[in-house]
């Protein structure tokens, strides 16, 4: 050790744990995608995708703005492109292995030195290209490309066997999107493989990605009432401890609710009653491109928290997005004045309204009205609640098996009240506070290693009901002449 004569100084760590939240909205959506645009295909077949912007969704799952049949497209275009937040997770379901049909041969022109195939969704590696009746090979003789429609360039190479021919004649398989049922959203696991499909795949998130689920989606096929059931299954216990969130479509269809006062019908038809789901009713229209009603509100929820510290305390409703209209599944227009959109909003189904422009409307989740505890009631306060505790595991998970002594005790609390402190300042929370308390910490469980924290969190509920007494005062008049 050297010899020290003076003063000296030093610095250790903070003693605070910093805490790791993620994302809070980050949606994860679940539906289908033009996957056929890809290299390979299959690797986009029942994974988790993340992606932060638009160019990166594309390159992930391919794109075609045919939205009511590929479902990942649409909650791309409404996130990157309308409502402008990310990042977002995919998970395409459509399987070139499951999902296709036949092509019929046909007969294309040849112009300019590139013929014009269609189809969307056709499959490279099942396409059979012949001029004259001669098979011709991909990269000798032609080359293919795709149209921002999804349909097929076939480009004849000068140098090929095809380079003297007028016509083509193509056949071969594409994807078929109306294959895709509810079995294949819900997914499952492979007894044999261990493989996992659909909304199972959402376990798969945090493994592989680092970041926890924060709402979950899948845009027009949450209609069916056996999506939606597993929707909010999926809510509860991913990788047995996060929560999270899920945005269902009350259905719109004639089958469903096509006026304001059969939402509650619809809503029980599909058994949407979970204090973790949203239910939305109506699509809403940017122009004339219709956007399934989970996708937007999913997005400007997600949005909503971006804009305020990603803290999902805010309440998406009563927020603007450039929507243009709002209307049933079959795209006729609804027209709805706040009088009868607090009526779905009565039924726990929030909705669209226009008022100085066209904003989600609706607080309550999809468990109201049959619960009224307002951490289950409000949409923003259940969020929170959720957040809060996937925060807390996150934070916290690096001190499990530490000694339990009592620096590791005040070392939670400490850093988790200072923390709360914070979103008390802020005007987050009424109160945000943790203690550890004996009574709650028996002998036998310290002896077994668990101890236990008791937190308090009071989000405040949003302001729904702003009302104004106004009274005419006389009195007024006399003084105002006097």
């Amino acid at each position: 050790m050297a010899y020290k004569h003076g003063v000296y100084t030093s610095e250790v760590a903070t003693s605070m744990v910093a805490p790791i939240t993620g994302t809070a909205g980050l949606p994860v959506v679940v539906g289908t995608a033009p996957v056929n645009m890809l290299a390979k295909p299959a690797a986009a077949v029942n994974t988790p995708l993340l992606v932060n912007n638009y160019k990166e969704a594309v390159e992930a799952v391919g794109y075609v703005p045919d939205f009511e049949k590929y479902t990942l497209c649409e909650f791309i275009s409404a996130a990157f492109s309308v409502v402008g937040v990310g990042p977002m997770v995919l998970i395409n379901v459509l399987d070139p292995a499951k999902h296709t049909t036949a092509m019929d041969e046909a007969t294309i022109q040849i112009n300019d030195g590139v013929a014009v195939l269609e189809e969307v969704g056709v499959l490279l590696d099942k396409l059979v290209v012949k001029a004259a009746s001669q098979s011709m090979v991909a990269g000798a003789d032609y080359t293919t490309t795709w149209n921002n429609d999804g349909t097929l360039n076939i480009v004849v190479l000068p140098t090929g066997a095809a380079k003297s021919a007028t016509t083509l004649t193509v056949s071969g398989s594409k994807l078929d999107p109306s294959k895709v049922t509810p079995a294949d959203i819900v997914g499952g696991v492979d007894a044999n493989t261990g493989k996992e499909t659909g909304m199972e795949v959402i376990r798969q998130v945090y493994p592989l990605l680092g970041m926890t689920p924060g709402i979950l989606v899948a845009p027009r096929h949450s209609m069916d009432a056996t999506v939606a059931a597993a929707l909010q299954a999926k809510t509860k216990s991913i990788n047995s401890v996060f929560g999270a969130v899920c945005v269902v479509d009350i259905d719109s269809t004639s089958e469903g609710a096509t006026k304001y006062t059969d939402v509650k019908t619809a809503k029980e038809g599909q058994a949407v009653s979970d204090p973790n789901a949203y239910g939305v009713w109506l699509y809403a229209k940017v122009g004339e491109v219709m956007y399934s009603g989970s996708t937007m509100a999913a997005a400007l929820t997600a949005y909503t928290d971006a804009q305020n510290d990603d803290t999902p305390n805010v309440s998406p409703s009563n927020k603007t997005l450039a929507i243009s209209g709002a209307c049933l599944a079959d795209g006729t227009e609804v027209v709805l004045d706040q009088e009868q959109a607090n009526v779905v909003n009565s039924f726990g189904v929030a909705t669209w309204l226009n008022m100085n422009g066209f904003r989600l409307w609706g607080n309550n989740t999809a468990a109201y009205p049959g619960i009224t505890d307002p951490k289950d009631r409000w949409f923003s306060v259940r969020r929170f609640m959720t957040w809060a505790a996937n925060s807390f595991i996150l934070t916290y998970f690096q001190k499990v098996d530490s000694p339990a002594n009592k620096r590791l005790i005040e070392a939670i609390v400490d850093s988790e009240n200072v923390r709360g402190n914070g979103f008390v300042a802020r005007g987050v929370c009424a109160r945000y506070e943790i203690t550890f308390n004996e009574d709650e910490n028996t002998t036998a469980d310290l002896l077994n290693g668990k101890i236990t924290f008791h937190q308090y969190i009071t989000p405040f509920t949003p302001a729904e009901d702003i009302e104004d007494i106004i009274e005419f005062d006389p009195n007024a008049l006399s003084a105002a002449l006097n």
